[in-house]
């Protein structure tokens, strides 16, 4: 099994371009660490923190819908929604652990862990 290093994601409303086209499928690629480190030279980021995870996210979001490219101004222009997915998915898979769930069988009262990550075997790149 070869090392998955891309990520297919939907986002839940999507990007409107400038000729009102919806983009919602797209991919998105693991961070390295010049990804995470060469945005705090950006003085957009020096001035607002906040700004990092607009630059992180143009880096490592690789295709979006038939988008040429992505760069930080598609970026600024997502839904909030949108965003805060893309924030979760980047950690999602960027992170070693997975997201779980302590539970119990409603009718024999058996506790398991469900596995909550979003990165269930859908056909990703």
């Amino acid at each position: 099994m070869a090392f998955r290093t891309e990520f297919e994601f939907e986002l839940p409303r999507g990007y409107v371009d400038e000729n009102g086209n919806l983009h919602k499928r797209g991919i998105m690629r693991l961070a390295t660490a010049a990804d995470e480190i060469l945005p705090m030279r950006d003085q957009r980021v020096q001035q607002n923190p906040g700004y990092l995870t607009i630059i992180l996210l143009a880096r490592v979001i690789t295709k979006l819908g038939d988008l040429r490219a992505i760069d930080t101004r598609t970026v600024e222009k997502l839904f909030t929604a949108d965003l805060a997915f893309l924030q979760n998915f980047y950690r999602q898979i960027n992170e070693l652990e997975k997201l779980s769930v302590k539970t119990a069988c409603p009718k024999c009262e058996h506790d398991f862990e469900v596995d909550i990550s979003f990165l269930a075997e859908t056909g990703g790149a």
